[in-house]
């Protein structure tokens, strides 16, 4: 797994360069001692710092030029696994999450899934795939795991991207494997993500596709800026990128100009393909923003954003129906109401955003006294009293012999945050489960 060779995504330089008094450029460090100077910079400035939100165009926080790390595309290919059903495969970095479409129903499924992600100094580089058998109608079941760091991927030096077969662990034992799964990663650098803007600017008008801009291929980009002033002056612009006068606009000279103007008069004003308004933090962030929104052509799936956490996009739909019907917001931090059902914490050591869970008879108990009227009025009238009584029961009963059968459940529950590897005796030898 690596990045894709930087000669193969790009033809020539997006603008030209300060040269070095003969004419001739002088060559460019390497994006391995690039990214190498980036990360002694991260040393210097301290590991332990919470760092920002994995896609900043979704989280609303700009990206500190100096952060900027790169663009990584991660793609899930397919996966092996030990039993025939259907699966989707969710991708973690931070404070989002992704996930790909449902396979059929098969012992390896074929996703082909693509999602583009910001990769910054400081934030969170541990990416999380974890694969889940469907359930259409409520949780979905957590079957296997797999972590990624994207620093790793940065670093390695290989001139193309490949697909890599990844061990997908266990969630309640790291040590036992449930399948493998196929995953490519390339990451483009800074530098390389500035070279290749123009390209992608130029690909959305580009309509026979041969690398240039006619004066009406032009006339649409312009458009597509949603920039008033520059709408008013097609013509003067073209003429003004057009440098050696062959009547078309190439790569070189829409970025010369598009670097031109930026310095000047920027002429982007909207996103040319969401249509979202720019210019809220830097030249950096909304370039940046228009790379993740350009489609590259591979004809892979985009992944569906919009996540927290896995375990939000992994709720069948009833499990959100009955979540829309109490009005919850899924949110982070502990809730109440509806909301109780969430308790969503964030994990330091990857710096991504896990949900706990709660058993279900409690998340129905916080919503019977405090979505309804009836049990705002019990909680004022005593009925506090009541369910400590009914706590001191539950605890007396859990440090009886029966109270061993609940291991079992209890271990179902919580799949995925215990690791049963780590339990000094077996389950059987627990009398009771206050003991366990």
């Amino acid at each position: 797994m690596g990045h894709a060779h930087s000669a193969s995504r790009h033809n020539g330089r997006a603008g030209a360069g300060a040269g070095n008094g003969n004419g001739v450029e002088p060559p460019l460090p390497s994006r391995f001692s690039r990214f190498r100077s980036r990360l002694r910079l991260r040393r210097h400035r301290g590991r332990d710092r919470c760092g920002a939100a994995g896609d900043a165009s979704e989280s609303g926080k700009g990206v500190a030029a100096d952060e900027f790390a790169g663009i990584a595309r991660i793609r899930i290919v397919k996966a092996d696994l030990r039993f025939k059903d259907k699966f989707f495969a969710c991708l973690s970095l931070g404070e989002r999450t992704y996930r790909t479409e449902t396979s059929d129903s098969t012992h390896r499924p074929v996703w082909n899934s693509e999602k583009k992600v910001v990769i910054e100094t400081n934030g969170p580089h541990i990416a999380r795939i974890s694969v889940f058998e469907t359930n259409r109608f409520s949780k979905n079941t957590l079957v296997g795991y797999c972590e990624v760091d994207l620093f790793d991927l940065l670093t390695k030096d290989l001139e193309e991207e490949h697909v890599e077969d990844l061990a997908l662990l266990d969630p309640s034992s790291s040590t036992t494997t449930m399948g493998t799964i196929s995953v490519s990663c390339y990451i483009e650098d800074p530098v390389e993500t500035e070279q290749s803007f123009a390209r992608r600017v130029l690909a959305i008008v580009d309509y026979n596709e041969d690398g240039k801009l006619s004066l009406s291929e032009f006339s649409d980009l312009m458009k597509a800026f949603g920039n008033g002033l520059a709408v008013n002056k097609i013509e003067e612009l073209f003429r003004q990128a057009d440098t050696n006068g062959d009547g078309i606009v190439d790569m070189d000279e829409l970025a010369a100009l598009l670097a031109d103007q930026q310095e000047k008069e920027p002429i982007i004003s909207n996103c040319p393909v969401c249509g979202e308004s720019l210019g809220k933090y830097d030249k950096i962030n909304d370039m940046i923003h228009m790379t993740l929104c350009f489609d590259e052509g591979t004809g892979n799936q985009i992944m569906t954003g919009g996540f927290l956490t896995d375990k939000q996009a992994a709720y069948g739909w009833m499990f959100k129906l009955s979540e829309w019907a109490n009005f919850s917001s899924y949110d982070v931090g502990l809730r109440s109401g509806s909301t109780a059902s969430h308790i969503l914490v964030f994990d330091r050591r990857t710096k991504r955003l896990v949900e706990e869970a709660i058993d279900g008879k409690i998340v129905l108990s916080m919503r019977a006294l405090y979505q309804s009227k009836v049990g705002l009025t019990l909680i004022d009238s005593g009925v506090k009293d009541i369910l400590k009584n009914l706590s001191e029961k539950q605890g007396k009963k859990m440090n009886s012999p029966e109270s061993a059968k609940d291991i079992p459940k209890f271990l179902e529950l919580f799949a995925g945050q215990i690791n049963m590897d780590e339990t000094k005796d077996p389950i059987e030898s627990f009398k009771t489960f206050n003991e366990f």
